[in-house]
């Protein structure tokens, strides 16, 4: 038996998938202020130039009703 290959994480993805989640009603302003972190960081991490944080991830999974592994593979567990 093989061992499975670590999964890697595509950065610009889940950059993708928190602009999907802060939608057109919100600016990065407010979706940063909700989760606790600056705009600046958001920024970042909706470019995948920054990698996001297990406790940023979880408040932005239970903030925004999504699963961690959503906002990391786009699938839902």
């Amino acid at each position: 038996m093989s061992i499975a290959k670590k999964a890697a994480v595509d950065w610009k993805a889940v950059g993708r998938r928190l602009r999907e989640l802060r939608g057109f009603d919100m600016n990065q302003a407010e979706f940063a202020r909700q989760v606790g972190i600056s705009q600046s960081q958001l920024s970042r991490y909706e470019k995948g130039d920054s990698e996001i944080g297990g406790e940023v991830l979880l408040r932005i999974s239970q903030k925004f009703a999504r699963s961690i592994e959503w906002l990391l593979t786009g699938k839902e567990p």
